[in-house]
């Protein structure tokens, strides 16, 4: 009898942390605002190969005297797909759009980019992932806003949306160019 009761309580939990976090939710706090120890900081310190030319090297310093939007991709990330199409109306918009190829075998990258479109002003290759610990990042997609001092101004945690774009994006990247 005790025995048939576990699978019961184990479901009747599941259901309270379920409900409860839709109350969150509703309440304003969004699962892909992760907060991060970084905003705020300096970028980490990284020197990555840029995909498709040879001997390229992507260093921190390049990050200095423009503001800069950061993407962690994948080409075996769905959600990235589902985001790329909002990376592409980024394009132009007062920022340096950087895509990081996280954990990526770089033809992989580079059939994926011709296949979706190639927004980035420059690509880097994170093979390893070192990078993406440094930045905190816990999974792709993964988004930043650098200013022109180097410092992560926001953070973006999962896919966009035109409201992240047009709401938080658009507006930080226009106040960080004043």
């Amino acid at each position: 009898m005790r025995i048939s009761l576990v699978p019961m309580i184990i479901f009747v939990v599941l259901a309270v942390i379920f409900a409860w976090r839709l109350v969150l939710v509703n309440q304003g706090e969004v699962p892909n605002l992760i907060p991060s120890t970084m905003i705020g900081r300096v970028a980490p310190v990284f020197d990555m190969p840029v995909l498709r030319k040879n001997g390229a090297q992507f260093f921190t310093a390049d990050l200095r005297g423009k503001v800069h939007f950061i993407n962690f991709f994948a080409s075996w990330c769905v959600a990235c797909r589902q985001e790329h199409s909002l990376l592409l109306q980024l394009t132009g918009q007062g920022a340096v759009l950087v895509g990081i190829d996280y954990k990526d075998a770089g033809q992989d990258a580079v059939q994926w980019l011709v296949q979706m479109g190639d927004p980035y002003d420059v690509i880097a290759v994170d093979r390893r992932g070192r990078v993406g610990i440094d930045f905190g990042v816990y999974g792709v997609p993964e988004s930043y806003v650098v200013d022109r001092q180097g410092v992560i101004r926001f953070k973006q945690t999962g896919p966009l949306t035109v409201e992240d774009v047009q709401t938080k994006i658009l507006p930080l990247i226009k106040e960080l160019n004043k």
